[in-house]
């Protein structure tokens, strides 16, 4: 049940990002955000704080393009997410998980917008994207918007799970059959991905749902560590470490250990408080990839096609004579071989 009680919901929050081992800058960012009190931080008030009539945000973002304009990508989009869901979602007088849903996908769609707009004015930074995983938390829900391959893994009882999809040419393959997951992770190819913010005027932003449990731990990553560490290690890590700065830079480490080919980047939340209802190891069915169903008037994109067969042709002038045509032919064809049979009989 959406928003099912007034109870408080805690939340305690910490992320970090690092170079890693082989970039000379980082193109990463992410932002924690307090929505209720406006106010996007690392200070102890945002850290640890009772969510709000207006909710949580958390965000990552992994930028590309070379040079300065990957930070900058990354940047105008953890920014203009939070700005928008300010100026739009804090002046909403329906404050209900559909408009929270809604707006939290807008602001996406208004970044990527932003983005694409800098880079057609600005021909040194053209091309530059990034991907993002934007959360935000109302109630006992969590809605996640995603574009990209940065993930977002839900920590239950110990156990990890993975409720973003990769936009990506490798997940299609694995969901096609045509790879394993292994298989994918190891692929040359595993870094292609099939959208980003910023490189086209439109972008099919991912929206989904999970309710949160007590004791849940939400993951946000770049693929930075998801790459190089396994979900399963995420959970170990995260669930045995209680403090989340050490748990941050204990996963951070991990991924340089194995080589740190790319920004690390980790955002960390962990949810208490009498408003959710309790987890354990016996709940993990209802954990997963869920799309959020926002109702037809309060969708701001076009959906992804669904193929649903071709409509009938509907005859005009010209086919109508080319049918008759055919017709006749046909008629006069059977009308030959009938006349020829009866002949030779």
């Amino acid at each position: 049940m959406f928003g099912r009680s007034s109870k408080p919901v805690r939340v305690e929050v910490f992320g970090k990002t690092d170079l890693g081992r082989t970039r000379d800058h980082n193109e990463d960012r992410f932002l924690v955000a307090d929505l209720t009190r406006k106010a996007a931080s690392l200070q102890p008030d945002v850290r640890h704080h009772d969510i709000g009539p207006r909710g949580t945000l958390l965000v990552v973002a992994d930028g590309m393009g070379g040079a300065a304009a990957g930070e900058l990508a990354s940047e105008m989009a953890t920014d203009t997410i939070y700005a928008h869901l300010v100026k739009t979602w804090n002046a909403e007088d329906e404050v209900t998980p559909q408009r929270f849903a809604y707006r939290l996908k807008e602001a996406v769609e208004v970044a990527n917008a932003s983005i694409h707009s800098h880079a057609k004015a600005h021909p040194e930074v053209r091309g530059m994207g990034t991907t993002t995983t934007a959360a935000g938390v109302l109630n006992d829900h969590l809605y996640l918007t995603q574009v990209g391959d940065s993930r977002a893994y839900l920590i239950r009882g110990g156990q990890a799970h993975q409720i973003t999809k990769d936009q990506s040419l490798m997940q299609r393959l694995v969901e096609a059959g045509e790879l394993t997951e292994e298989e994918a992770a190891q692929s040359e190819r595993r870094n292609i991905i099939l959208q980003a913010l910023g490189p086209d005027p439109k972008v099919k932003v991912d929206l989904t749902h999970q309710e949160v449990r007590r004791g849940d731990i939400l993951v946000l990553c770049s693929d930075g560590l998801s790459g190089q560490v396994k979900k399963e290690e995420i959970a170990e890590i995260v669930s045995q470490t209680p403090d989340l700065s050490a748990a941050c830079d204990k996963l951070i480490a991990l991924a340089n250990e194995r080589g740190g080919p790319d920004n690390i980047t980790v955002v960390i939340a962990r949810f208490d408080g009498d408003g959710l209802r309790s987890s354990g190891v016996d709940q993990q069915d209802d954990v997963g990839h869920q799309v959020y169903p926002l109702i037809d008037t309060e969708t701001s994109t076009e959906p992804v096609p669904v193929y649903k067969g071709s409509r009938p042709p509907v005859p005009n002038k010209e086919s109508q004579k080319q049918t008759r045509a055919v017709v006749l032919a046909l008629i006069a064809v059977a009308a030959a071989l009938l006349w020829y049979f009866i002949r030779n009989k």
